[in-house]
């Protein structure tokens, strides 16, 4: 494991980089001169450039060993990190938020191809999840503090972000052997577009991350009842949240081991949408506001492992692609998510804490899709054949 972990340094800073921005919105508006909705949008070109690049950029170095791949993905990633914390305007932190989400998109994808890659066949799982919860831990711990960190100047952060970076490069370029794996075009890895199945369980994926966004987006303001304004007490807010989102991973491993994913989703997909209904209410005190965001967390932290089980289930020997599409998935959702609740902020003058209300449309759109989905594919598994006595008995 000790190969493996500058990459997974490396995922806990992209995680980290791509959750924090929400928990600093305020300060960010007010350094840059904007509204919170408009603030907002950082996190919203940021997560869909992040989508839409991974693929493209992944094509376009997969003929690269994976360790100069690797590089070249931190040292944009890190640039951009630092343009974003030297951006004295909007468009010039815009941009820069632009730039690091590609070098953001090529870590996630080159770090868990070559985590599979030089670790041996009976721990290649192991590896991928200690590599890939990098992610996990940033929700749960690099969000928080970098929140924390960030309540007397949001660009601290964004340096503190960038350092990490920049270790984990070190660490990549001292430590990691050069790793080359066969390269896959760009129409490999759309593919699996085409199949129906996929589409309606990557909609499943982008439809629960967009209601979660529509909210979450904006949860410093959302929170200013219960923490009275408090950096701190946001970050211990968010610390609830982010173990819940720990915690909610950690149970949905065990669940799909043991039961039909499609049926462990359901659940959580319900008590999310239930949560994100009362989130008016719950956010009206600090005490409330924990025990809502912890289990908010812990229902959306089930979503992501059913979805990659089912889709892995629709064609094993194309499981790193249908992943990374996943992937690509939650991040439109988030990127709508933060859409469109900038949008009725500025269109309807719908307070921050009220965005719960069409974030709990929207988790209850994605549930009932998901409930029709895994209706239709259970009704067109094969059924078993009836057995001889069956047979005779009819």
């Amino acid at each position: 494991m000790k190969r493996l972990l500058p990459l997974a340094l490396a995922t806990f800073t992209v995680g980290t980089d791509s959750y924090v921005i929400a928990g600093l919105l305020p300060a960010i508006a007010t350094d840059l001169r904007v509204s919170t909705p408009a603030a907002g949008q950082l996190v919203t070109v940021f997560a869909l450039v992040m989508a839409l690049s991974a693929p493209v950029m992944g094509a376009l170095t997969g003929g690269l060993d994976r360790r100069t791949a690797l590089l070249i993905a931190l040292s944009v990633f890190v640039a951009g990190n630092a343009v974003t914390a030297l951006g004295a305007g909007y468009a010039v932190v815009m941009i820069a938020r632009m730039v690091t989400a590609v070098g953001a998109g090529m870590i996630n994808s080159a770090a868990s191809s070559t985590a599979g890659a030089i670790a041996p066949p009976e721990r290649r799982g192991a590896a991928l999840a200690f590599v890939m919860g990098g992610l996990t831990l940033a929700t749960a711990l690099g969000l928080p503090l970098g929140t924390l960190i960030g309540r007397t100047d949001w660009r601290i952060t964004l340096w503190a972000v960038a350092g990490i970076g920049l270790v984990a490069a070190l660490g990549v370029a001292a430590g990691l052997p050069k790793v080359t794996l066969p390269a896959a075009s760009l129409g490999d890895r759309l593919r699996p577009l085409r199949q129906g199945r996929v589409l309606a369980l990557l909609a499943v994926t982008m439809l629960v991350f967009l209601g979660a966004y529509t909210l979450y987006t904006y949860i410093g303001p959302a929170l200013r009842d219960a923490t009275g304004g408090s950096a701190s007490l946001l970050a211990v807010t968010l610390l609830a949240w982010g173990i819940g989102v720990l915690a909610g991973n950690i149970v949905a491993g065990r669940l799909v081991d043991r039961h039909d994913p499609a049926r462990v989703l359901t659940g959580p997909l319900a008590v999310a949408a239930v949560a994100l209904a009362l989130t008016p209410v719950a956010t009206a005190t600090f005490v409330s506001a924990l025990a809502w965001a912890a289990i908010w967390g812990v229902a959306l932290g089930v979503v992501v492992v059913p979805q990659q089980h089912r889709l892995i289930a629709l064609g094993p020997a194309a499981a790193p692609v249908l992943l990374g599409l996943n992937s690509s998935a939650i991040y439109v959702g988030m990127a709508l998510g933060g859409g469109l609740g900038g949008l009725a902020q500025q269109w309807f003058a719908i307070a921050p804490a009220a965005l719960g209300l069409p974030a709990a449309a929207v988790t209850t759109l994605a549930l009932l899709h998901h409930l029709t989905t895994a209706r239709r594919h259970a009704s067109a598994a094969p059924q078993p054949a009836p057995s001889t006595r069956e047979k005779a008995e009819t």
